[in-house]
């Protein structure tokens, strides 16, 4: 297919990044080759959506963790039991390290499905994004000079509510950076500021993304249908047409051990343009399920597995 395809700007960064990039050694100890300051950009328009064609995407599961950030849950085990596994690996590390129980993943991650106390105690994840997104923690402060919990801030109807009423305003953000909660997350949120607008021609929804720290190959396209997807929803929540997806990188980089992922995936050639219907619109942005999303036109080439660095 041409080069306008709108995912050969995707491949273009993996073969910067794997060509140009700066070789580092980083937090997981695997080690990366990474560029700072990357730019893509989407159009969504009539159903667009950036999801991957060069490997199969399972962007069921990328939907479920978005809807799960929804809800505000920070604890894994509700993703367990639909069969998603992309958090996993976090909360397995932190059991082995306190316990000293060298279990496998897949013993743990069946107990978190089995044993809702065991999952109470060892699944949270602390003060992730859906606690970040849908309650922000506020403080009030007492006569004696303490201070006590306040209500939490939903950043996400708070967005809606802007774009409805103040459509031209400058504020319509989603933040996940809580500088004060970092150290109680599993993983500080990568995927960390999101800013809409409403321009254009037809005053259509756009989304900008940033993101501090993006693994391209394996996180990015999961990265890219959650933005678009929500963006999507929300759009169809205000009334608006869907705009433009702009990602922008802080740290994009690709894991030394992915380089056979790369080089197999450098090497397919682009398939097919994907469209997405939202089948209803529900009463808030917060009632969604996997059921009103169906994609059509995706025929990818097939998975491409990689481990993942935690």
């Amino acid at each position: 297919m041409s080069e306008s395809h709108p995912e050969q700007q995707y491949l273009d960064l993996m073969r910067r990044i794997w060509s140009e990039g700066d070789q580092r050694m980083d937090r997981t100890g695997v080690g990366t080759r990474s560029v700072f300051g990357a730019m893509l950009r989407f159009d969504l328009a009539d159903g667009a959506m950036p999801l991957v064609t060069t490997k199969r995407v399972y962007w069921k599961t990328a939907t479920r963790e978005l809807l799960w950030f929804l809800t505000g849950n920070t604890n894994i085990r509700p993703l367990v039991l639909q069969g998603v596994k992309i958090w996993n690996e976090w909360p397995h590390a932190r059991y082995v390290a306190e316990t000293g129980e060298q279990v496998p993943l897949e013993e743990f991650v069946q107990r978190i499905a089995d044993d809702e106390a065991f999952a109470a105690r060892w699944g949270d994840l602390g003060p992730v994004y859906g606690k970040q997104w849908v309650d922000w923690p506020t403080y009030e402060a007492q006569s004696d000079g303490s201070f006590r919990p306040g209500p939490g801030i939903n950043q996400v109807a708070e967005v809606v509510e802007s774009l409805r009423s103040n459509p031209g305003s400058r504020r319509h953000i989603i933040e996940g950076w809580n500088v004060a909660e970092l150290d109680a997350m599993a993983l500080p949120p990568c995927h960390k500021t999101y800013q809409f607008h409403v321009g254009g021609e037809g005053a259509k929804l756009n989304c900008l993304l940033y993101q501090r720290s993006c693994d391209v190959a394996l996180g990015l396209p999961f990265n890219l249908w959650s933005a678009a997807l929500l963006t999507r929803m929300i759009a169809q929540q205000v009334g608006l047409q869907p705009g433009e997806l702009v990602w922008t990188g802080g740290d994009a980089h690709l894991y030394l051990n992915h380089e056979a992922l790369i080089a197999e995936q450098l090497s397919r050639e682009l398939q097919g343009r994907p469209r997405l219907e939202i089948l209803r619109r529900p009463p808030s942005i917060f009632d969604y399920t996997i059921e009103d999303f169906v994609v059509h036109d995706y025929t990818p080439h097939g998975p491409i597995k990689a481990p993942v660095a935690v």
